[in-house]
């Protein structure tokens, strides 16, 4: 049985308390850094691949995999100011991010159908999303990818999946049973979303959006980054008045360009 599926360790759940509960899924969501941290080797081997393509990144998964690779590829572009770089595909479609959509992710062929609609090329990385490893919608796909000459990897918690058997670099990240039998969307969804976050951040701060520490990128859109922004400008050229800087910087778009701005006007 798959790990993932196996038996909750805590029984009669609608005889606890509020408090046992929480303390409960607390316990177990201790375990899943640790069960991260075991695939940084594989997720370090993925990002050094997708760095050396330079192509775009597609995430493909159904249900909350799907959903958390929507989520992750839809943080880019305002956070990094890089546009289709990052693309996220659920089985079902874009409905499919609210409503389960029945039977979405048991077709291999819908896979194909929704990757090869992008006209992905050898340059481009395919990343399946799959808690349990056996998703066919995420498994044809990273299939066809491999195929076409995709580099592929991909997520999965459970060992010896055929999703990992498919895919090129298989990061796996076993965090065991769910507090709740089988209800993949808790620890296992936990692991993904951290992974995610792993894979998409280490690509853009190697491929040169953030300095020092800072996201030199980001879309300017709200009031909050626009004042981080405009913070970051006076911390990196010593301008001392606010007003001109927030200026500079919606006159210029980004950090950057207004940083840029004023130092070749030094």
């Amino acid at each position: 049985m798959k790990t993932t599926e196996q038996d909750s360790a805590y029984s009669s759940l609608e005889l606890m308390s509020s408090g046992q509960i929480l303390e409960g899924i607390n316990r177990e969501d201790h375990r899943v850094a640790d069960a991260v941290a075991k695939a940084i080797p594989a997720i370090e081997k993925l990002v050094e691949g997708i760095l050396e393509r330079g192509g775009r990144i597609f995430y493909m998964g159904a249900g909350t995999s799907g959903r958390l690779g929507v989520v992750d590829a839809s943080e880019i572009p305002p956070t990094y100011g890089v546009t289709d770089k990052f693309i996220g595909i659920i089985a079902g479609g874009d409905k499919a991010f609210r409503t389960a959509v029945e039977g979405a992710e048991d077709s291999p062929e819908l896979g194909i159908v929704d990757l090869m609609a992008f006209n992905p090329t050898p340059q481009d990385t395919l990343v399946g999303i799959s808690a349990s490893g056996t998703a066919p919608y995420v498994i044809g796909a990273v299939r066809k990818a491999r195929e076409i000459g995709m580099f592929t990897g991909c997520i999965c918690c459970n060992e010896d999946s055929v999703l990992a058997a498919e895919s090129e670099i298989p990061i796996v990240a076993v965090t065991g049973p769910e507090f709740v039998t089988g209800s993949t969307r808790m620890k296992a969804g936990s692991a993904t979303k951290l992974i995610l976050n792993m894979i998409s951040t280490s690509v853009m701060i190697l491929s040169g959006h953030v300095q020092g520490n800072k996201m030199v990128d980001m879309q300017l859109t709200n009031r909050k980054l626009v004042d981080r922004g405009t913070r970051m400008i006076m911390e990196k050229t010593g301008m001392t008045d606010y007003g001109t800087a927030r200026s500079l910087l919606l006159e210029h778009g980004s950090v950057r360009a207004a940083v840029e701005s004023i130092n070749a006007d030094k």
